[in-house]
């Protein structure tokens, strides 16, 4: 689906993380997740809806694990594509500013998977929302896009890692074509618990 604007980085990381995670399975998702497709930056609404839908009811913890896997990465890949001095700068602001940044990045992250999308980010002191409106979602059945609200918990949750916020991510509305993510904030991550996670 050219349309909605999917981009390269949602169909790079979904296929690392099949890669990972169920790699006797990759043959079986290659036949939607094209190479050509992933290079060239385009593939439809039909594979992906169809890649999601097999994800969705691949056996647990399987399932899970792949969409949390490809939003690591896609954390991972946002997060290096900044300069080093700006990675090095949001890891020295104070907390509050780092969540600020991280959440910044995840909007970014957001509308680098699928252009068309709103997201809306609400900081209230430790805690923060996160409501995205995709039109992805909008043209899909629910049971596809199911695995895309673990995927987006995934990369938020990696993201405020890299900028050293120790944070817990979950979804906590679920209409059709729109949910939020809610962030609780426990406090600053050491620079050692970030390499090691």
């Amino acid at each position: 689906m050219v349309d909605a604007g999917i981009g390269r980085l949602l169909i790079s990381s979904l296929h690392q993380g099949i890669a990972d995670v169920s790699p006797n399975r990759l043959e079986f998702y290659e036949n939607w997740l094209s190479p050509a497709g992933m290079r060239d930056g385009r593939i439809g609404l039909a594979p992906l809806g169809a890649v999601l839908s097999f994800l969705h009811r691949e056996e647990a913890p399987a399932n899970e694990q792949i969409v949390a896997r490809a939003g690591r990465y896609a954390a991972d890949w946002t997060f290096e594509d900044l300069t080093t001095l700006r990675r090095w700068y949001i890891r020295r602001l104070p907390t509050s500013m780092r969540a600020r940044a991280a959440l910044g990045l995840g909007k970014r992250l957001i509308l680098a998977t699928v252009r068309e999308s709103t997201v809306k980010t609400r900081i209230h002191g430790t805690t923060a929302d996160i409501d995205i409106n995709s039109a992805l979602f909008n043209q899909l059945r629910d049971p596809a896009t199911i695995p895309m609200r673990a995927f987006y918990a995934s990369a938020i949750e990696r993201l405020l890692a890299h900028c050293a916020v120790d944070a817990v991510v979950t979804v906590t509305n679920d209409q059709p074509g729109a949910w939020s993510l809610a962030i609780i904030v426990r406090g600053p991550r050491t620079l050692e618990a970030i390499d090691a996670a």
